[in-house]
């Protein structure tokens, strides 16, 4: 099957280069972020960030993670400055999380995890359409966000309480009038450097933005992104835990950070 691949033993990112051959690029993601080489850039313009809450529209499990998925038909909720030239719609969030008591984020900093990630998605307009963006070296622009355990995140509660509508693989409801930019830190400090999807087929489209400061979220609200099913509601219950791949080689890249 040619999307068997998951977080499994039998099927997780150790496997991935047998069916994915980009899995082995020299521009794959997520990397270590080590401050010590980070090259602070002072022409790396302030990021900006603007989102409307009209455009959330549905939120999904499939059966990787779950997504949050926007209106993208126009540029009402858009992603522009830092390392980007022009302007990217967002399409999607998703999390990435670690099992019970576990660090999962994706992206480590001087070789710590954090508990879980944000991945914004967002696309580059001059390409015309998402899946045209997707074959584009600069094609993509994720912002990604990491989570630490602490105060709760009330603007975050909305997406946690949807969760109970779409436990298993498949499953999908409305998600409306959300503002992501809730979900964001107050420094816009970042660290930015060349890419790819960190899922198959690990597509080296993706220009990545990583917010040096992280956002706090209750262990209630950790616990429940792992309250969901990798699985659909008619095979046997896996919780959807660790879902996330480790960091890969920087093979001479250079991450850029935009203070010092």
């Amino acid at each position: 099957m040619a999307h068997s691949w998951g977080y499994g033993p039998d099927n997780g990112p150790e496997t991935w280069c047998h069916s994915f051959p980009n899995a082995q690029g020299d521009f794959q993601s997520p990397i270590d972020i080590n401050t010590n080489e980070a090259k602070y850039d002072s022409s790396l313009a302030p990021l900006s960030i603007s989102y409307d809450p009209s455009t959330a529209r549905v939120i999904l499990n499939n059966g990787h993670s779950f997504n949050v998925e926007f209106d993208d038909s126009d540029d009402n909720s858009v992603l522009r400055g830092g390392a980007l030239e022009g302007t990217y719609r967002l399409k999607q969030f998703h999390f990435h999380w670690g099992s019970c008591d576990g660090h999962g984020s994706e992206h480590t900093v001087n070789g710590e995890k954090y508990e879980a990630e944000l991945h914004l998605v967002h696309w580059n307009t001059k390409y015309g359409s998402f899946a045209e963006a997707v074959k584009q070296c600069d094609g993509l622009a994720v912002l990604g966000v990491f989570l630490k355990v602490g105060k709760a995140r009330p603007q975050l509660q909305p997406v946690i309480d949807a969760l109970q509508l779409i436990s298993t693989k498949g499953k999908e409801a409305p998600f409306q009038n959300f503002d992501p930019s809730g979900l964001l830190p107050s420094s816009l400090d970042f660290w930015t450097y060349k890419g790819s999807l960190t899922t198959p087929p690990l597509l080296q489209c993706v220009v990545w933005t990583v917010l040096k400061e992280p956002i706090t979220v209750s262990s209630e609200q950790l616990s429940a992104l792992r309250g969901l099913y990798f699985n659909d509601e008619n095979d046997s219950p896996c919780h959807m835990v660790d879902n996330f791949r480790p960091p890969q080689p920087l093979k001479g890249r250079v991450v850029r950070a935009s203070f010092q």
